[in-house]
C-alpha cells in the first residue's frame, strides 16, 4: 500500500485525487492547501507535515508554478517519491536544481505530469508514425487557443511572478511537448510573443517556428485569444498525414463539435506530386484515460523500482530549455 499526499487542492488537486480511487494500492493519506478542506484524510496548510510524516510514500504537487521546485526539493530531499504538475518549475535553472535533488536521492522517483501524451489519440498517432509505413515526418503543425475571462486577472495564471510566462507557459507548452515527442529535439527558433489584447507582463499569443537536424519544421501557436478553445495537431509525412482535431478534458471544452477526440490518418498519397490519398481512415475517443495512464507508470515506476520514462527531468531539461529559447527569440 502508497500513503500518498496531494499539495494543492485546487483543480488539479482534485483530479489526480480522483484518478488515484482507481489504483487499490493507493491511499491518500494527507492534503496539504491554503483553504480549510475536510474529507478521508489528514489536514494541514504546513507542507512539513507531510515531509516529516514518515509514513508517506509519495507526493503529489498541484501547486502555481513558482512554488514547484522549493516543494520538489524538499520532498525528494525528504525520501518522498514526487509527481509535479506541468511545468517542471519556471526556468531551466529550476530544472536543474530538482535534477540536483535527484541526483542526491538515487531510490526516488521524479516525474512531471504532461498527460496530453497519454491521450489515446496521440498514442495511436505515435505508434502509427513509428511504424514507418508512412514514411518520414516533413512538417508539422500544433494549434492550441483557448479565451479567458474577466476573472482570470485575479487568477494566479495571470502574473508572470508566479506563474513564469503566459499562455505558452500555461497551455502552450503541452503542445510544445507533443512536437518534440513525434520529432525529437529542435535546434531552431523563430518566434513573435506579443500581449495585444491583455497588456499583461505575460503573453497573450506565442507564434513560434522550430526546426530540428533532420529539417523537420514544426509551427505552434498558443493563444489565449482564439475566442473559443481549439486543439489541433498536424502531422505530415512523405506517404500520408495524422491529424488530431479535439482532445478529451475535464471540462470538455477542447473536443470537436460532437463532443469527441478525433485522429484522422491518411495512407497511400499518390505519387508525387499529386495530393490525393487512397485511404482515410477516423478514429474516435470519448473516454479521457490519460490521467489515469500517466499515475498508473508512476505507481509502476515506484513499485517496481523503474525509471520514468515520461516527464522524467532529461524531459523536462529538453522542454524548458526549448521555452526558453522561444521567449529570447520572441523578444527580439
Amino acid at each position: 500500500m502508497l500513503n500518498v499526499a496531494i499539495i494543492g487542492f485546487g483543480k488539479m488537486g482534485q483530479i489526480r485525487s480522483h484518478a488515484l480511487d482507481r489504483f487499490g494500492n493507493c491511499s491518500l493519506t494527507w492534503v496539504c492547501d491554503s483553504r480549510k478542506l475536510q474529507g478521508d484524510f489528514k489536514f494541514t496548510s504546513n507542507p512539513e507535515d507531510i515531509f516529516s510524516d514518515s509514513s508517506v510514500n509519495a507526493v503529489f504537487i498541484c501547486t502555481p508554478n513558482y512554488l514547484t521546485k522549493d516543494l520538489v526539493v524538499m520532498g525528494l530531499d525528504a525520501g518522498k517519491h514526487v509527481f509535479a504538475e506541468k511545468p517542471p518549475g519556471i526556468s531551466v535553472a529550476e530544472v536543474k536544481e530538482m535534477m540536483a535533488a535527484e541526483a542526491r536521492n538515487p531510490g526516488l522517483k521524479l516525474k512531471f505530469g504532461f498527460n496530453h501524451r497519454y491521450h489515446e489519440s496521440i498514442l495511436e498517432a505515435k505508434r502509427r508514425v513509428d511504424s514507418g509505413q508512412y514514411g518520414r515526418i516533413l512538417w508539422m503543425r500544433g494549434r492550441y487557443g483557448k479565451s479567458v475571462d474577466k476573472n482570470f486577472l485575479k487568477d494566479w495564471r495571470s502574473k508572470k511572478s508566479t506563474v513564469g510566462g503566459g499562455i505558452l507557459m500555461d497551455q502552450g507548452i503541452h503542445m510544445v511537448d507533443l512536437l518534440v515527442m513525434f520529432a525529437g529535439e529542435f535546434d531552431e527558433v523563430k518566434s513573435f510573443c506579443s500581449n495585444l489584447y491583455w497588456n499583461l507582463d505575460i503573453e497573450d499569443n506565442v507564434f513560434a517556428l522550430l526546426r530540428n537536424r533532420e529539417g523537420i519544421v514544426a509551427s505552434l501557436h498558443s493563444t489565449m485569444t482564439q475566442w473559443r478553445h481549439l486543439f489541433a495537431l498536424e502531422i505530415f509525412l512523405e506517404r500520408g498525414y495524422m491529424v488530431v482535431n479535439g482532445v478529451l478534458s475535464s471540462t470538455n471544452s477542447y473536443t470537436t463539435t460532437y463532443g469527441k477526440e478525433v485522429l484522422t490518418i491518411a495512407r497511400n498519397r499518390s505519387a508525387a506530386p499529386q495530393a490525393g490519398h487512397s485511404h482515410e481512415e477516423r478514429c474516435v475517443y470519448d473516454e479521457d484515460g490519460s490521467w489515469k495512464h500517466e499515475i498508473e507508470e508512476f505507481v509502476r515506476c515506484m513499485g517496481e523500482d523503474e525509471p520514468v520514462e515520461v516527464g522524467n527531468t532529461q524531459d523536462a531539461l529538453r522542454l524548458m530549455t526549448l521555452i526558453e529559447k522561444i521567449y529570447q527569440d520572441g523578444k527580439n
